[in-house]
């Protein structure tokens, strides 16, 4: 057996502020839009390596009915590691989004901080000490 890539797929109550925020704030570049102008029902933003999915969460209760009613958000984090974290935390604390761990140097080598994002969900920036 053998896993070659993992991609969140996040389930959002608006998919075109979702990809916004991640564009505008975290740099990413928007990559697919289904249908190709908004409203959108999914989208994918990247930024190297990484890559991120949003799906509407009214289009996705079809196949997912628990999605159409939980929360969003909920326990899973984005753990992004990243270079230049207090570019990106300016970046963050300017775009108003509530920053619910602030940047500090974690025993395991990292220098972290986490944020909410408009639609709920909880990213984590990591940065490795040099």
């Amino acid at each position: 057996m053998k896993f070659t890539k993992l991609t969140p797929n996040l389930v959002v109550r608006d998919v075109q502020a979702a990809v916004h925020f991640y564009q505008s704030v975290l740099g990413f570049k928007p990559a697919i839009t289904v249908p190709d102008a908004p409203p959108y029902v999914f989208a994918s933003v990247t930024s190297g390596n990484v890559e991120i999915f949003f799906n509407d969460q009214k289009a996705v209760a079809e196949d997912y009915p628990p999605l159409a009613k939980d929360p969003l958000g909920g326990t899973m984090t984005l753990f992004l590691e990243c270079e230049g974290i207090e570019e990106i935390l300016r970046a963050v604390e300017k775009s108003g989004a509530r920053i619910v761990m602030p940047l500090k140097t974690q025993f395991y080598g990292m220098r972290e901080f986490a944020f909410l994002d408009p639609q709920g969900w909880t990213v984590t920036m990591a940065e490795r000490v040099k």
